[in-house]
């Protein structure tokens, strides 16, 4: 009795072998089963991966979308590819600026402008006049993949905003909101630049 219990022994052990790998087998297949089923999340657009990438230039990606894609016809998520991306922040910088520009001749030069407003407005305009053009040509440069050169341009263009801000300081009417909007896209646009003359 003692050989065919022994004998025994192996069978069982074999069949419960066999259960326990055909089992792994199915939970194995319900499992693969699940994890195709799971929706696979899209791919991260251009835009996504330039303004993920731009910490180490303090910008945040909500900070970029919101810079990049503030208007909601903006081609801002159809951009194929970083320099496209590029191309497109150094673009609205310029656009930025001629709009900021264009406000503060509106709201400083009716009849009705204080001397000090208008003295402040005429100087505030004196550094839009030199940056609305180097900001073009930056422009252009960026779309034609010539990074180095606007990075600069962009860089001393974030001071523009600031030196109104600093210039206008006691003038009686605040500067219009389209030169802060020119900060942050100068700021941002900046940074989108200056990550592509990195790579």
């Amino acid at each position: 009795m003692a050989a065919g219990s022994s004998s025994c022994s192996p069978v069982l052990l074999l069949l419960l072998l066999f259960l326990a790998s055909s089992g792994a087998g199915a939970g194995a297949g319900e499992a693969s089963t699940t994890s195709t089923s799971a929706p696979v999340p899209a791919p991260a657009s251009a835009l996504d991966q330039v303004c993920g990438r731009l910490g180490s230039y303090y910008v945040t990606p909500s900070l970029c979308e919101s810079a990049l894609c503030a208007d909601p016809s903006a081609p801002c998520r159809a951009a194929r590819d970083a320099p496209t991306v590029a191309a497109l922040a150094a673009r609205l910088a310029a656009d930025n600026a001629t709009a900021a520009r264009d406000s503060i001749e509106a709201v400083f030069f009716p009849s009705s402008s204080s001397s000090s407003a208008a003295a402040a407005a005429q100087s505030c305009l004196q550094l839009y006049a030199g940056a609305v053009p180097a900001l073009r040509w930056a422009a252009r440069a960026v779309a034609a993949g010539r990074y180095r050169g606007a990075r600069e341009v962009l860089q001393a263009a974030q001071y523009v905003a600031a030196g109104c801000e600093g210039i206008a300081g006691d003038a009686a009417a605040p500067l219009p909101r389209e030169n802060g909007g020119f900060a942050d896209m100068a700021f941002v646009a900046h940074a989108v630049v200056a990550s592509m003359s990195a790579d």
